[in-house]
């Protein structure tokens, strides 16, 4: 059933209130081979341009990724953040921009909260400034948001879509500028985005000859890039272990010191992995994970675009 939401700019057109029609749909997208898909549809007859009449175009939800990118966490912030000149500056590049963009944040003491407020508004601001690229889609942007939790500031771009990685992926980066060292000072540095994630193959492979404490190698099925000094992890599930790899390693031998391990790991009945122990399969934790969220942004994308002066 639809549901129509009555939605103001209280700050600058109070008495103007427009709305917003949210309702799930039927429709028959193109390559579904005919077949119905159920979708959450978002739209309005109120104008992005009051002016010339332009229409603002319906949302259909169907995939519901979307990218984001946090800071490290590990920066010691406190309730109170100075920003000033020399330390302002951030850039950003959302859902695979042409370009990379820079928001500047006005000198002042911020508490956490009101740093995202002032950075999200920055944010939704680049499509209105002489900077931005047409080629760009402005509401990844426009309806960017910037939250804070538990030490550490994310940016969460404003569209959702199918894929966190490839060119029409959702996502977001961030970079220095010059010599401004906001993005140190905050911790985006040291940061994790969803593409980050997406794009980190995790490489593993299995055991193929039994080794133990007197073993000086690891045999093993294959393992691209394998060399020198990586770090890996064996386990059969009841022990794991952890090696350096040494100088003559290749892509089916991890060449190791006696001693390196203590266990006895049985051929075929266990695997090493580089770095450490995942899930090979894993993908970025989505953002939107209730219908509530997706309902909120879906609500918000329309309600930004609109031309709310008459």
């Amino acid at each position: 059933m639809a549901r129509n939401i009555t939605v103001y700019d209280l700050d600058n057109y109070p008495d103007n209130s427009k709305t917003v029609t949210v309702d799930q749909s039927s429709v028959v997208p193109t390559g579904y081979a005919g077949d119905e898909q159920w979708v959450l549809s978002f739209k309005t007859s109120a104008y992005s341009d009051n002016t010339n009449s332009t229409a603002i175009q319906d949302i259909y939800v169907q995939k519901m990724k979307t990218g984001w990118y946090k800071t490290s966490g590990l920066v010691s912030l406190g309730a109170s953040i100075t920003i000033s000149g020399g330390a302002n500056t951030l850039g950003l590049n959302i859902d695979n921009s042409s370009k990379w963009y820079y928001i500047q944040i006005a000198s002042d003491t911020y508490g956490p909260d009101a740093l995202a407020e002032a950075m999200q508004d920055a944010i939704q601001d680049i499509p209105d400034s002489g900077a931005w690229s047409t080629s760009d889609d402005s509401l990844s942007y426009l309806n960017a948001q910037v939250e804070y939790d538990n030490g550490k500031f994310k940016i969460i771009s404003g569209t959702v879509g199918e894929y966190y990685t490839g060119s029409n992926r959702t996502s977001v980066s961030t970079t220095y500028s010059g010599t401004d060292t906001m993005y140190y000072d905050l911790g985006f540095d040291l940061g994790i985005g969803s593409y980050d994630i997406a794009t980190t193959s995790v490489k593993e492979s299995l055991v193929t000859a039994t080794c133990n404490d007197s073993s000086t190698g690891i045999t093993i099925n294959s393992m691209s890039g394998l060399a020198e000094g990586d770090v890996l992890a064996i386990t059969d599930k009841t022990h794991t272990e952890y090696v350096i790899a040494k100088a003559g390693t290749t892509a089916t031998s991890i060449v190791i010191e006696a001693g390196d391990i203590s266990n006895t790991y049985t051929a075929n009945r266990a695997k090493v992995q580089k770095l450490q122990i995942q899930d090979p399969d894993q993908e970025p934790v989505m953002y939107h994970s209730e219908v509530d969220s997706v309902m909120r942004w879906g609500i918000n994308s329309i309600v930004n675009q609109i031309d709310f002066s008459s």
